[in-house]
């Protein structure tokens, strides 16, 4: 934007002062001026002396010249040229203010920081809907309390992605939570139905935000398009903090409950599931709910189906670790076999089930060139091996991010696990 140096102001041409615009060429003497009258009679003029005009009959009074534009013109356009300059100064600093308070989430400019209740009054704290719910039912009704969810970003179809911050009862751990529900979810035709569930966990440091929240990856909009197509179930997501702090020299925590650390197991498989329940309409049983992950989140994921096979039915990881290997395991050889997919997988096995859906996807161009071989090493061992059902796709010329995960998950992924998972259901 351009704009004037500080203080500068426009000014109008400049004019000496007292200097008035000179007369027309050739009426110079047949005026009175500055109070003298000229001796010599001009053409059309009444000598000095004359009568005057008879009665009735106009004075003359001289004109300018013909197409000549009076003397007052070039003051008014002067005047309207600085109106105009006003009115768009006006208009350029509302467009600057409004952009700022867009930028800071100040309404009317943006929704973002605006209150989202999701289909239920925010704060209501009444239960008496889930009181009227038949036993029968497989939905579950909003449990409460309400979280206060502020508006992060609304999408083109007039969903909302927002956050809380849930203090985990559970595990003690306080975080930030993302959900998004599809715009199913507010259709009245699903107004007394349940919702499958699914947590979204991301790679890296996983804090303080989670990437699956941020639209450019575009999962809320392709879980819309493939819930269109038939590929996929109406999914309400969940997109929780994977870490208490962040990832600093490599430091992390396998999304598990390592000894003197933050239970980050528990917040995902218990505060979570939790908050999502309190809030939404969901569904009673595992078969409504499953992970989502990329990277340390598709091992967290994988993990946490294989721990709580009663509570989680699915997985899609995405070019995940396969066993854990945080440095903070150091001292805690127990605790972390008890969290080791491959000894979970066959534990799973020994006991006949519950069954489990694990849907692998790995790039074969992965930064990590053990990641394809592990993954294929697992499903050798225990794939569909009694409980215990897998998939994989491998996408050719695949690299390790969330950009080549969405798009294939909707080649195959998405469809192994909704073909066994359910929702909306009454």
């Amino acid at each position: 934007m351009s704009y004037a140096p500080e203080g500068q102001q426009y000014q109008p041409p400049y004019r000496p002062e007292g200097q008035n615009p000179q007369q027309p060429y050739g009426d110079q003497y047949g005026r009175r001026q500055y109070g003298h009258q000229s001796h010599e009679p001009h053409a059309g003029q009444q000598p000095y002396g004359q009568a005057q005009q008879p009665y009735g009959q106009e004075p003359f009074e001289p004109h300018e010249p013909y197409g000549q534009e009076p003397e007052y013109e070039p003051r008014r356009k002067s005047r309207v040229r600085r109106w105009v300059i006003a009115g768009v100064s006006v208009l350029a600093l509302a467009g600057i203010a409004a952009g700022v308070m867009y930028h800071f989430e100040i309404p009317p400019f943006t929704d973002k920081g605006a209150a989202v209740s999701f289909g239920k009054p925010a704060g209501d704290g009444k239960k008496k809907d889930a009181a009227q719910q038949p036993a029968s039912s497989k939905m579950l009704m909003p449990t409460d309390p309400s979280a206060q969810f502020k508006n992060t970003m609304t999408l083109p179809d007039g969903t909302h992605v927002a956050v809380t911050t849930l203090d985990g009862k559970k595990s003690g751990f306080k975080g930030k939570v993302w959900v998004w529900a599809p715009k199913e979810y507010n259709d009245p035709k699903f107004a007394k139905s349940g919702f499958p569930v699914m947590i979204a966990l991301p790679g890296g440091a996983g804090y303080p935000s989670n990437y699956w929240m941020g639209t450019d990856l575009g999962l809320q909009s392709s879980i819309s398009k493939w819930y269109a197509e038939g590929k996929s179930k109406p999914f309400i997501l969940a997109m929780p903090v994977l870490n208490p702090a962040p990832d600093d020299k490599g430091i992390y925590w396998d999304g598990s409950d390592i000894p003197d650390q933050p239970k980050m197991g528990t917040w995902l498989t218990e505060d979570v599931p939790d908050l999502m329940k309190a809030n939404f309409r969901t569904i009673k049983s595992r078969d409504g709910w499953a992970f989502m992950g990329s990277s340390t989140g598709g091992f967290a994921g994988l993990k946490a189906v294989l721990k709580h096979p009663d509570k989680f039915k699915a997985v899609i990881a995405s070019g995940p670790d396969i066993v854990p290997d945080s440095s903070l395991w150091k001292g805690h050889e127990k605790e972390k076999a008890e969290n080791n997919p491959e000894i979970l997988a066959k534990q799973l096995i020994d006991r006949k089930g519950p069954d489990v859906y694990l849907a692998f996807q790995v790039g074969d161009s992965e930064n990590n060139k053990k990641t394809l071989p592990d993954v294929q090493k697992f499903i050798a061992t225990f794939g569909n091996k009694g409980p215990v059902h897998t998939d994989l796709r491998i996408i050719k010329g695949g690299q390790h991010n969330a950009k080549t995960y969405v798009p294939n998950m909707g080649e195959g992924p998405i469809q192994f696990i909704s073909k066994v998972m359910e929702g909306p259901v009454e």
